[in-house]
């Protein structure tokens, strides 16, 4: 079965058990490793694999092709993305301060760039001015170096942006919890549905299980895929974007999708779609 995901250290943890075929009765993985800007644009043009991790963002393009699965994805709270600025800690900027500004996003249809607009709608007068897409990695180093006026970062940049000499302008996670209190919908595991999602879905939640359970034996795999991140790095990672909605997305998971992208499609950021393909 082929199956994308990123290189990220939740991805591998979560994925390690089934890729080593340490699941039983699940078939054999042909894993590509792939930014989430690469596998949200497969997913809308229907040419990825039968298995990928895209944005919540990117699925009102892609449900009549794919299925969400009700696991192995990322949601939580207290994990959402940041608007990184250069300015120093004595100086921060201003919302305001973004109008007509060139900020990097990690992808046009990722969450981090959707809940970024939603804010922005309410926060930058006028808007913000030319968008940047980048690979994530490449984000704060431009906003360190002044290329970039501002930067939407996720993942390992929670942990790491102070080292860069950045500051925090807005936690878009924290908004986006205080606004709804509702936990942030990131990423997604879909797949095709002429697949057998039910199958594929408890093939997950095995590796998911198995990764808590057997925890120091993804830990070579996770690090090899790491990008230089420190074994300290990668677990907080983990820490963070593994938890109960990995295993199972729940009725708070759902209503955490089912708000965002339903008021994304009310203010016209992504195609109207029939919500109840979300389930």
């Amino acid at each position: 079965m082929n199956i994308a995901f990123s290189p990220c250290p939740n991805d591998t943890f979560v994925f390690h058990a089934w890729a080593h075929g340490l699941i039983q009765d699940a078939p054999e993985l042909d894993v590509t490793y792939a930014d989430i800007d690469i596998t949200n644009n497969w997913a809308a043009k229907s040419k990825g694999p039968e298995v990928m991790k895209i944005s919540y963002a990117a699925l009102p393009w892609v449900l009549s092709e794919y299925k969400l699965l009700p696991c192995g994805g990322a949601l939580g709270r207290g994990c959402g993305p940041l608007v990184l600025t250069n300015s120093l800690e004595g100086d921060k900027a201003s919302p305001a301060s973004l109008a007509g500004k060139r900020i990097a996003v990690p992808s046009e249809r990722s969450t981090a760039y959707l809940l970024f607009r939603l804010w922005a709608a309410e926060h930058i007068p006028g808007g913000a001015g030319e968008i940047v897409v980048m690979p994530f990695h490449e984000i704060m180093p431009a906003v360190r170096d002044g290329s970039i006026d501002a930067g939407l970062v996720i993942h390992e940049a929670r942990f790491t942006y102070p080292s860069y000499g950045l500051s925090m302008l807005v936690d878009l996670g924290s908004w986006w919890e205080s606004n709804t209190g509702l936990p942030i919908p990131l990423g997604a595991i879909i797949a095709k549905r002429s697949m057998d999602t039910d199958a594929i879905t408890d093939w997950i939640r095995s590796s998911v299980r198995y990764a808590w359970a057997h925890p120091e034996e993804s830990k070579n795999y996770i690090m090899m895929h790491a990008q230089e991140l420190s074994p300290d790095v990668a677990q907080a990672h983990i820490d963070l974007y593994v938890n109960e909605f990995t295993a199972d997305l729940g009725d708070d998971g759902y209503a955490a999708i089912t708000a965002l992208l339903g008021r994304a499609a009310e203010e016209g950021l992504v195609p109207a779609f029939d919500l109840s393909l979300l389930r």
